[in-house]
């Protein structure tokens, strides 16, 4: 279900504006599923250390095509992995089989090198293939601490609840109000699956910029409307985040964390710095360097990389 990212994303900068942005998503297909990629979008590549941001939707609501994202690897990013619908089996190169159903968390953190691959099941988990997944796939950038560091995986089944009055917010990853997530990640960062009837309010972090990302109808972030298919961004020194809907109830994703501070490269399935980074993790995994990228439990056909484009056309870069 991660990624990947196309070329026609690394125009994505980080641009100041107004206190609350709202930037158009786009559509993508990624392994037969219809996905709305809302981060890195254009004038926006990270919301703290949030770099990339998916929701996934059946491609066809009637008949849909099951989940089947073969072999593939990552370096530099934890992938955070939330269902709404379905059911998946995650599979990697630290020999981790794991099923995830909505509710749960899968976070997978590659440092320098890991590989992984995605399948739709049954909630038995019986082995039948099935459609109709739908969630949110997600990347953290790893700091310059750890991200030439070892991978690691985590699935968390239980996840705090937090009251809002009217709604309540399911914490993925961090902290609020006095609860946490036993999530691992390597930066300051909260991801929150928030629920309002029809409107709540949200403790916000000074320090921390924002991105809120509507999931199943249009939402208000204060007084801006984001529709479905887009994302807030909301700079930095708020105490507080309102969302709201009108009538009845709305979901949202909301994400934050202190500003980076540095420039990531992301190319395909790849966060890093520079482009020499990329090049030498694209011909590891080219050339089956175990060593790096090891085998993963999976009977889905490996996924080769593209060439980048540096590569494929130097003058042109």
């Amino acid at each position: 279900m991660s990624g990947p990212v196309q070329d026609r994303d690394q125009s994505s900068e980080n641009e100041s504006g107004d206190r609350i942005e709202v930037r158009q998503g786009r559509v993508a297909d990624v392994g037969g599923m219809g996905v709305a990629r809302v981060l890195p979008t254009k004038g926006r590549r990270t919301i703290g250390g949030w770099c990339f941001v998916d929701l996934m939707t059946p491609g066809d609501i009637v008949r849909p095509p099951p989940l089947e994202i073969g072999p593939h690897p990552h370096i530099g990013l934890a992938t955070v992995t939330w269902l709404f619908e379905g059911t998946a089996l995650h599979g990697d190169s630290l020999g981790t089989e794991q099923l995830i159903r909505p509710g749960e968390l899968n976070l997978m953190t590659s440092g320098r090198g890991i590989a992984h691959a995605e399948l739709g099941v049954h909630p038995t988990g019986l082995g039948s293939r099935v459609g109709g997944i739908s969630g949110a796939q997600m990347w953290i950038a790893q700091p310059e601490s750890t991200r030439h560091g070892a991978s690691r995986f985590q699935h968390l089944a239980d996840l705090p609840r937090i009251d809002l009055g009217s709604g309540e917010a399911h914490l993925m990853v961090g902290s609020l109000a006095g609860a946490g997530s036993a999530a691992k990640v390597d930066t300051a960062v909260v991801g929150l699956d928030v629920t309002m009837r029809p409107s709540v309010e949200i403790p916000a972090v000074q320090s921390f910029e924002y991105g809120v990302v509507p999931i199943d109808r249009s939402v208000k972030v204060g007084d801006t409307i984001v529709d479905s298919g887009s994302i807030a961004i909301i700079a930095s020194g708020l105490d507080s985040i309102r969302l709201s809907v009108d009538g009845g109830h709305g979901r949202a994703l909301v994400l934050g964390g202190e500003p980076l501070g540095e420039r990531v490269q992301t190319w395909w399935n790849f966060v890093a710095r520079t482009k020499d980074e990329i090049t030498e993790a694209w011909h590891d995994w080219q050339d089956h360097n175990e060593d790096r990228f090891g085998p993963v439990p999976s009977h889905l056909a490996r996924i080769d990389a593209p060439t980048p484009m540096w590569i494929r056309n130097p003058e042109a870069t």
